[in-house]
């Protein structure tokens, strides 16, 4: 348990606001403490009572005789704020603050919370609230909340930042017979995080599964290094609210455009190993399911069912959802034939007909689970006038139980007849439901963490040759200075070529001879460019030549693009023309970058040029941790793979040259977080090698 011990399994609890009075948080918390068996020291905490629930109450933590590890504060915000003073000076460990009043209620509130903060820092206690329900671990065990009762005792860890939802759940989990092993109430996170809490279940032997729902994360950088962790352990999963684009940055970029907050959340879990549910009946579905079976090792689903209809149903699902029917070896297709009536289906979905009994069940369930080629199976019992509920359920259970390295699920698609089959496979922790759909779903979840889990490597920083920081450091100074947000091209050339990112070369011409002169050693064909940050869309306003063959054609084009772009922007200030190598045409990426708020940088790839806002073909990282496999991965989720690889009797592009230039550009957005955001659009890739055309850096 590390520092979460005194927690969990504190030696002693003192209540300050403890009361005698029912119907009081303070009564209540005492009760729970009480009520959930909790065997070692509890000290109430009121000047006004002599004695609680049978307990000796003080009046102040200064009056116990014995260093008290947890302290439960339940009084008005500005009282907590001065007790938890004074259990900083009587030597206390942790403090759970349930009272409300901080920072949820305004500005006075978050002075409040922020002292609050100040103190335990000071004493070295750590915090876990304000405004929370409390914490409960089932096995020490112990209940320091006031919530409504105490959940049984079980395998999984629920850590909710709502406390309304997490009372809910508790309440709800006593009619499922749903066992927790550890819960805790994050209130306003003002100390301890759900990564704090995701880490110590972790590490948790009572913990199988860890659940959580979260309204936000507040350090991002810290997750990510837990939930890494975390999951290769065990399945994290995460109801995540507030999916709207709410907190994503006002975007002026390609890629802050495509991305937003909800995309970072999906992309941050997904490279963090986290399984993302999209409801609470997913939550939970999922929940059972990793608590009482095994993680499967593969995609491949075997459907044992009695009736046609709904084996063609779950089948349908079971694509939809990206899972694959398993195809049988020749051993079990005989163990079926020689075993089964000649009507049955003796392939995928495996159909026993409707005048099943257990019997058929046992030996259809047992072939295909003993089948290399099945990961997990789907029982599917439909109501005939001979089905026997309980006693094929109890085959179903014979059957995990033989091979219990296999998940098994099943859909009694019923009512009052099935009830007592349900019965049975709940008692024997074999998931149950009333149609398959839910099945194949959390079969789904299921296998989607196998492959996160299979897949997890250690996230060393790719090691990049040709980096030169001082360059970009000296740039940026100057940006800075002339109090601009926004580099011009020949800056953001150069800052790209000090990591390495090819880029077509650019400078900066001040005059018609100074552009001829330059154009004379870059070399023809050219491309000129009005050099001004305010202009975004060049082309629009004449400020774009491209095709320049003399040193002629040079003098006319750069006054040719001023003359224009005074005419349309008289006062807008401009820096010069831009000189720029006209590269050959290849296949048009885009690779950018926008900065979350939680996570940093989040790097986009996708089909470039005029196309990018049309056909959105964007894939999304994490720069943080971000290794050369899953930029692979990425690139493979988009359309533009398609052409990478060779579309049509085209030659293949150089991948290898494009995973290079997404891994720099994630180093350097890593390097300097100044970087608001950043689009090289397009990127030209070609059967060797790839070159940069317009880069455009925003600073912060």
């Amino acid at each position: 348990m590390g520092v979460l011990k005194s927690f969990f399994s504190p030696e002693s609890v003192a209540i300050i606001g403890a009361s005698k009075t029912p119907g009081k948080i303070g009564h209540a918390i005492v009760k729970n403490i009480i009520g959930s068996g909790y065997s070692r020291e509890i000290y109430p905490v009121n000047p006004r009572e002599k004695e609680i629930e049978g307990l000796k109450c003080y009046p102040d933590i200064a009056f116990i005789e014995k260093k008290v590890d947890l302290a439960v504060i339940s009084v008005p915000a500005a009282g907590a704020v001065k007790v938890a003073g004074q259990c900083g000076r009587a030597g206390v460990k942790s403090l759970v603050v349930v009272s409300a009043g901080f920072k949820e209620v305004g500005k006075e509130g978050l002075a409040l919370e922020k002292e609050l903060v100040r103190i335990c820092r000071e004493y070295g206690m750590r915090l876990l609230g304000p405004n929370c329900v409390g914490i409960m671990d089932t096995h020490v065990p112990i209940n320091a909340s006031f919530s409504e009762g105490f959940p049984a005792a079980g395998n999984i860890a629920f850590i909710s930042q709502s406390g309304a939802m997490l009372v809910a759940i508790l309440d709800w989990s006593r009619s499922t017979g749903i066992g927790f092993s550890k819960i805790i109430s994050l209130g306003n996170k003002a100390d301890l995080t759900e990564s704090d809490f995701i880490g110590d279940a972790a590490d948790d032997p009572n913990t199988r599964v860890i659940l959580c729902y979260i309204e936000d994360i507040a350090d991002g950088k810290h997750f990510l290094k837990i939930a890494r962790e975390a999951s290769v352990k065990k399945p994290v999963i995460i109801l995540k609210s507030g999916t709207s684009q709410a907190g994503a940055q006002a975007a002026s970029s390609h890629t802050g455009a495509l991305a937003g907050s909800n995309l970072a959340y999906d992309t941050a879990f997904r490279q963090s190993g986290i399984i993302r549910a999209s409801t609470m009946a997913d939550l939970f579905d999922l929940a059972v399911a990793f608590s009482s079976q095994p993680v499967p090792g593969g995609s491949r689903v075997a459907v044992v069912t009695n009736a046609g209809g709904p084996g063609i149903v779950t089948t349908d699902s079971i694509e939809d959802t990206g899972l694959t029917m398993s195809r049988f070896n020749k051993n079990t297709i005989e163990a079926l034939r020689s075993g089964l009536p000649v009507e049955s289906n003796i392939y995928n979905p495996v159909d026993v007909l409707g005048d099943a009994k257990t019997d058929r069940f046992s030996l259809a369930m047992n072939s295909v689970l003993a089948d290399e080629n099945v990961d997990s199976l789907v029982v599917l019992i439909c109501p005939t006038a001979v089905t026997e509920a309980e006693e094929t359920a109890r085959s179903i259970v014979e059957a995990h139980r033989s091979r219990p390295d296999k998940p098994v699920f099943a859909a009694l698609m019923g009512g009052e007849s099935l009830a007592g089959g349900s019965a049975v496979l709940s008692a024997a922790g074999v998931p149950s439901y009333t149609f398959p759909e839910t099945a194949v779903s959390v079969i789904s979840g299921m296998t989607r963490y196998s492959r996160l889990r299979q897949k997890s490597e250690a996230l060393a920083a790719e090691k990049l040759s040709g980096v030169d920081p001082r360059v970009v450091k000296e740039i940026f100074g100057k940006v800075k200075e002339e109090g601009r947000l926004v580099l011009l091209g020949s800056e953001s050339s150069l800052v790209a070529g000090a990591y390495g990112i090819p880029a077509a070369p650019v400078r900066l011409a001040a005059s018609p001879d100074e552009a001829a002169l330059i154009a004379g050693e870059m070399g023809y064909p050219l491309v000129l460019k009005v050099a001004s940050p305010k202009i975004l869309h060049k082309t629009d306003v004449g400020g774009v030549k491209i095709g320049i063959k003399t040193a002629e054609e040079v003098r006319e084009g750069f006054m040719g693009i001023m003359e224009n772009v005074y005419r349309h922007f008289p006062r807008t200030a401009i820096h010069g023309i831009e000189v720029q190598k006209m590269m050959p045409g290849g296949t048009e990426l885009i690779i950018g970058m926008s900065r979350d708020v939680q996570f940093g940088p989040l790097i986009a790839f996708g089909l470039g040029g005029i196309y990018v806002n049309l056909l959105k073909d964007v894939a999304f990282r994490l720069a943080d941790g971000l290794t050369r496999r899953e930029v692979l991965a990425m690139i493979s989720e988009t359309k533009a793979s398609t052409l990478l690889r060779g579309y049509r009797g085209e030659e293949p592009a150089d991948i290898e040259a494009i995973i290079d230039i997404i891994l720099r550009t994630a180093a350097l957005v890593t390097d300097f977080p100044t970087i608001a955001e950043m689009d090289i659009n397009p990127v030209f890739a070609y059967s060797k090698g790839a070159s940069a055309l317009d880069i455009k850096i925003t600073v912060s």
